[in-house]
């Protein structure tokens, strides 16, 4: 694990402590984790809506590329670990 230094308004740095004092994260950097991961799993789907409407509007199948296949890994163990964290 690395560190990361980041500066923030007051008003951003007294909205993350609310989220950490109010039990939902227990910590500023688990709580920018959380963002930046959902940012990542965002960006995924995205991509993915954009290759099937592209495959859609061409009428062409397309195979998928390796790169295609690793971020639907990735995907998926994103959403595994978090159904694992929440129990569902």
């Amino acid at each position: 694990m690395t560190t990361l230094n980041i500066s923030l308004p007051d008003s951003m740095r007294t909205f993350i402590e609310e989220q950490t004092s109010n039990g939902t994260y227990s910590t500023a950097s688990e709580y920018v984790r959380t963002l930046v991961r959902e940012d990542q799993k965002r960006k995924v789907e995205e991509r993915l809506e954009a290759l099937l409407l592209e495959g859609l509007a061409t009428g062409e199948a397309r195979k998928l590329t390796a790169d295609d296949w690793e971020d639907v890994r990735h995907q998926v163990h994103l959403r595994l670990r978090k159904r694992a964290k929440h129990g569902t």
